[in-house]
């Protein structure tokens, strides 16, 4: 019996976590496996009903769970909120909770959806690809941090022990697919890339099978656009995946085409 916590959320949330749960419901059945679900509130929804965007209830459904189904959090509806009331904030306070530091988004192309891609058919034709985002350290969670009308200040730190972890999942995943892992960076500019790529190097000769190249982020972003079945698996930092990521929709036709897994602590 798994038991997974059904995090609906805004916008389209409710939809897609609606069918997911219908999906899985139709696998419990046809393979003999018992799931219970509980539906909990996150994001803009919990913050109308609570004034909160991720509530403690719905963390401690979370910890509690074997596994969580995220549908999708914020909207026009919040942006005006203070930072704490964001429906995003939720969103990263529940990673922080639950002790998620890896993000896997692959990026395929279905061969029936080559024509709903804005490339040509044959840049897209072919695209299996994998990005690894690390999600618990880097710009989004740095301090310190403040915002007034006149300055603002954000802080990007990690630590070698950070990058490792994430890096090590990368390194596995490649080595069990195209072994060819790309890291993304901006080392001649930041000295948290300048670390991320010094760890990446290290770990390279525990995994001899994999290939590892370095690609700045700017040219990386170029390059995954205009020739993207040069890539197997891509780790990034927090920032860079979160956009590098969201590009790549573009190569399957739409954001709504790339699933998203979010792990490292018991609860994915």
């Amino acid at each position: 019996d798994a038991r997974i916590t059904v995090l609906p959320g805004d916008g389209v949330g409710p939809e897609v976590t609606a069918e997911a749960v219908a999906s899985l419901a139709t696998v419990a059945e046809r393979f003999g496996h018992q799931f219970t679900f509980h539906e909990a509130l996150i994001g803009g929804a919990a913050v109308d009903a609570t004034g909160d965007p991720l509530p403690a209830e719905t963390l401690a459904a979370c910890q509690a769970a074997d596994a969580v189904l995220l549908g999708a959090v914020g909207g026009p509806a919040w942006d005006r909120h203070a930072r704490d009331q964001r429906p995003e904030s939720g969103l990263l306070r529940l990673r922080k909770g639950l002790g998620l530091f890896a993000n896997l988004r692959p990026v395929t192309v279905h061969p029936s959806l080559e024509d709903a891609s804005p490339l040509k058919p044959d840049v897209v034709r072919g695209t299996d690809l994998l990005f690894v985002r690390e999600l618990s350290g880097g710009l989004y969670f740095g301090e310190p941090r403040s915002y007034s009308d006149e300055a603002a200040v954000n802080t990007l730190p990690y630590t070698r022990a950070e990058v490792a972890r994430v890096a090590r999942v990368a390194f596995e995943l490649a080595a069990g697919r195209r072994r060819h892992l790309v890291s993304v960076d901006k080392a001649n500019v930041l000295e948290t890339s300048r670390l991320w790529r010094k760890v990446v190097d290290d770990l390279a000769p525990e995994y001899p099978e994999v290939k590892v190249q370095h690609h700045y982020v700017d040219s990386f972003a170029m390059a995954l656009i205009t020739r993207p079945r040069d890539f197997d698996v891509v780790l990034t930092e927090n920032l860079f995946g979160d956009i590098l990521s969201d590009e790549a929709a573009v190569l399957a036709g739409s954001l709504g085409l790339l699933p998203s897994a979010s792990l490292g602590g018991p609860v994915g």
